[in-house]
């Protein structure tokens, strides 16, 4: 350990998105020592692309909102999958944590009296979400930044971690490498929240950026800590899919929230061909009613378009596989069309969706204000992640904390949009207040040299293997992409899905095999071989697990069991790693939900 740098803490936070920028900002409030470890440079999470907004009951823009009913949306919107005590924290908090980010100095777009101007989005049975035009995660991210820099947290970029380490079964510390120079360094901390988002660069069509290859899931699972629910993996409905420059980039529901219409090849509006039986009342039947909806109309039905994402996927997906999608293999997102129907035409839609019209202009030569979009699903975002505390947000490892999207329980099957950046900021902030009592209460603990010397070998492994060419990193990550887009995607069938497991474990051991050339300065390529690990390993949490739950529900499609089971809708799928090394997976029983959140279920429904 003489040749590695060390650093100590008390609170150790891994990912510097919403919920690590959160976490450190309350912990670092509580006057301990905080550290904050980055895969890439601080600024650029992943939060920044999350546009639409934040989900939060205030009520500014209809008085008929209330935490009640955020609640009794997002549980209906993960088919009642999710942790109910969860659902009524995130609720009943995240009114308070936008305007604690405006007393910090973001800046949101305001109603004519001077409030918060809140806007309409999937599943959401009123305007809830603050946004900020369409750029809400990069004011967030850039108030969060610029309020926790200066609080004192010591912030490590380019850093990536590759395993946890432990004194028992405490979680004590983190081995890990930053990616310059490839030194190693170990962090020793009295708590170590995780706070690493999601999985989605495990698919080759995805809107994820480069960092998002399952680090926080797999470090947990490698420590012992459960898994949960990770069959659920959101595929967004409007990714763009033409032209190639922009293809998988996300075109935000903030698009359909301001009037953005499907359309398929003929032209036709297709979503109000399926609407499900739970949202038929509050659905528009014509196209008039649902346009009235999106300009304010409180006696106006929401249109079709701003169904549960789950449900627009599908839909997208029935278009373009009877032969009705677009030239690309998708469908049209068309904002155009509300040009004459609003003063200023062109200019409005540009106010409004700034971002969108700018992005789209430059780097695809498309203008948003003249012709549709031609998008399709595309992978966003893990539902399932580290199993925690619904209160204290730690895992089944003591000292091991995770918040955000490596964090499970909110969402159930299926993530409202919006959610995800009020999930940052309630449960990042829980996360970094419970862990800097755990901290406060256990002290640093120890951390093995013999654990040091496993991680440090292990991570050096591609370099001293011989004997043959040796396997390709990038080549089998490519290969691993292109087999979970057609095997584990929207549509799954349980034999597709358990060709899918069996591919994986021949692509674990060509991983085993592969050989890094060079040093450890600048190598891509190593990095690459790093992560390796961390995808294979949630590529197979997501097939089992999805090979598990016969039925489907939310975010899960099986093509042989098209309907929901009550009786699978009264379990979690848990994912252990074994004594034996091997994956488990059990069923784990949702413990009965509180008389007074069951009530307001059966009131608000």
């Amino acid at each position: 350990m003489a040749d590695i740098q060390t650093h100590e803490y008390d609170v150790l936070i891994i990912g510097a998105g919403g919920a690590g920028l959160s976490a450190a900002v309350v912990a670092a409030a509580a006057g301990v020592k905080v550290g904050v470890v980055c895969k890439s440079l601080l600024g650029k999470a992943h939060t920044v692309m999350a546009e639409g907004g934040v989900a939060a009951a205030m009520a500014n823009v209809d008085d008929r909102d209330s935490w009640r009913v955020h609640f009794a949306d997002t549980m209906r919107g993960g088919q009642y999958l999710n942790n109910p005590r969860m659902a009524e924290l995130h609720a009943q908090e995240a009114p308070d944590r936008v305007r604690e980010l405006e007393k910090w100095g973001a800046l949101f777009d305001r109603t004519p009296d001077g409030r918060i101007l809140q806007r309409n989005f999937g599943g959401h049975a009123y305007p809830r979400l603050a946004h900020v035009g369409d750029r809400t995660g990069l004011e967030m991210i850039r108030t969060l930044q610029d309020h926790g820099i200066h609080s004192g947290m010591e912030v490590h970029m380019e850093v990536t971690c590759t395993r946890l380490l432990k004194d028992g079964n405490r979680c004590t510390g983190v081995f890990a490498y930053d990616r310059e120079k490839g030194r190693f360094r170990v962090f020793k901390a009295g708590a170590v929240v995780l706070a690493t988002g999601g999985v989605g660069r495990a698919y080759e069509i995805n809107s994820n950026s480069w960092e998002y290859t399952g680090d926080g899931h797999v470090l947990a699972y490698d420590a012992g800590a459960e898994l949960q629910d990770m069959e659920f993996l959101q595929f967004h409905p409007t990714g763009m899919v033409w032209p190639p420059s922009v293809r998988g980039i996300l075109v935000t529901e903030g698009v359909r929230g301001e009037g953005g219409v499907l359309r398929n090849k003929d032209g036709k509006r297709f979503m109000f061909d399926n609407i499900p039986d739970n949202y038929k009342a509050q659905t528009a039947s014509d196209e008039e009613e649902g346009w009235r909806y999106t300009q304010g109309d409180k006696r106006a039905r929401r249109p079709p378009e701003l169904l549960t994402r789950d449900h627009v996927a599908r839909m997208i997906n029935r278009e373009v596989k009877e032969g009705r999608g677009s030239p690309h293999g998708g469908v049209f997102l068309d904002i155009a069309w509300i040009k004459p129907r609003v003063p200023g035409g062109a200019e409005h839609i540009r106010k409004k969706l700034p971002g969108m019209y700018h992005q789209f202009k430059e780097l695809a030569e498309l203008d948003i204000t003249e012709m549709p979009m031609e998008i399709g699903p595309t992978t966003h975002y893990m539902m399932g992640g580290v199993r925690v505390d619904a209160d204290s947000q730690m895992s089944s490892v003591p000292g091991l904390f995770a918040a955000g999207e490596c964090g499970a329980g909110l969402h159930g099957a299926n993530r409202l949009g919006g959610n995800s950046l009020s999930d940052l900021l309630v449960f990042g902030q829980r996360a970094g207040q419970f862990a800097v009592e755990y901290a406060k209460k256990n002290g640093r603990g120890k951390v093995s040299e013999d654990e040091v010397k496993k991680a440090s070998e292990a991570a050096l492994a591609p370099f001293s293997r011989s004997g043959g060419k040796g396997e390709n990193a990038f080549q089998i990550q490519g290969e691993l992409q292109k087999m979970m887009q057609a095997k584990v995607g929207i549509i799954r069938s349980p034999g597709e899905v358990q060709e899918a497991i069996g591919e994986i474990a021949q692509l674990k051991k060509r991983g085993q095999a592969v050989v890094v050339e060079g040093n450890r300065e600048y190598n891509p390529g190593w990095h690459t071989a790093l992560d390796l690990h961390n995808l294979l390993t949630v590529s197979e949490a997501i097939a089992r697990a999805a090979l598990e739950r016969k039925e489907s529900r939310g975010a899960q499609t099986r093509e042989d069991a098209p309907g929901k089971d009550p009786e699978w809708g009264k379990v979690n799928l848990i994912v252990k790693k074994g004594d034996d090394g091997q994956m488990q997976i059990r069923r784990e029983p949702i413990a009965p939900m509180r008389p007074d959140l069951k009530a307001i279920i059966e009131e608000i429904g």
